[in-house]
C-alpha cells in the first residue's frame, strides 16, 4: 500500500512538474517570438508596409495587425481579461504604433500565461474547430505567430530585403 502511494504521489508531481515546465518553455519561445517577429516589422520600411505579393493577399501592414488581433482574441478569450488592447486598430497605423502594440499583446498574453495555474493546462474549452485544451489554445497561438511571420519574411524577400537571422527556441 506504501509503495502504491509513493508510486501515486511521484506520478501526481511528476506530472504537476511537467505542466510548470511547459509553461516555462512556452513563455521562452514566446518572447524570442515576439522579438523575431518586431525584428521583421522593423526591418520593412514604413514605405513598404502596404506591400502584398498579390491581390488576394493581405498587406504586410494587415499581416502584422493580423497576428496582433488573433493573440488578443485567443488569450482574452482563453486566459481571462487581462490588459490586451480588446479594440481592433485602424487599417493605417504607423509601422511604429503597430510595433508598440504587438510588444503589448505579446507582453499581455505571457503575462496573462504565466499567472496561469499550471494544472489549468488540461481544462477545455470550447474553440470553432471543435473543444481544445488550453494547452492545445497556447500550441496554436505559436503555430499561427509562426505561419504568418513566414508569410512576412516571404514578403521581405520579395523586397530584396535580406530578413533577420532566425530565433526560434
Amino acid at each position: 500500500m506504501k509503495k502504491t502511494f509513493f508510486i501515486l504521489f511521484g506520478l501526481i508531481h511528476l506530472n504537476a512538474m511537467s505542466q510548470d515546465l511547459f509553461i516555462e518553455t512556452f513563455l521562452e519561445k514566446w518572447e524570442n517570438s515576439k522579438i523575431y517577429l518586431i525584428q521583421l516589422a522593423e526591418a520593412m520600411p514604413e514605405t513598404q508596409y502596404a506591400f502584398k505579393p498579390t491581390e488576394k493577399q493581405r498587406t504586410f501592414t494587415a499581416q502584422l495587425i493580423h497576428i496582433k488581433e488573433n493573440i488578443d482574441w485567443l488569450s482574452n478569450t482563453y486566459f481571462g481579461s487581462g490588459d490586451l488592447q480588446k479594440e481592433k486598430m485602424g487599417p493605417t497605423p504607423t509601422k511604429q504604433q503597430l510595433i508598440e502594440a504587438m510588444k503589448k499583446s505579446f507582453d499581455g498574453s505571457a503575462n496573462l500565461i504565466a499567472n496561469l495555474a499550471p494544472e489549468k493546462l488540461a481544462e477545455k474549452v470550447d474553440f470553432f474547430a471543435g473543444e481544445k485544451t488550453k494547452m492545445q489554445i497556447m500550441n496554436l497561438m505559436q503555430d499561427h505567430v509562426a505561419h504568418h511571420r513566414g508569410q512576412l519574411v516571404v514578403y521581405l524577400k520579395l523586397n530584396q530585403i535580406e530578413p533577420p537571422q532566425y530565433t526560434g527556441w
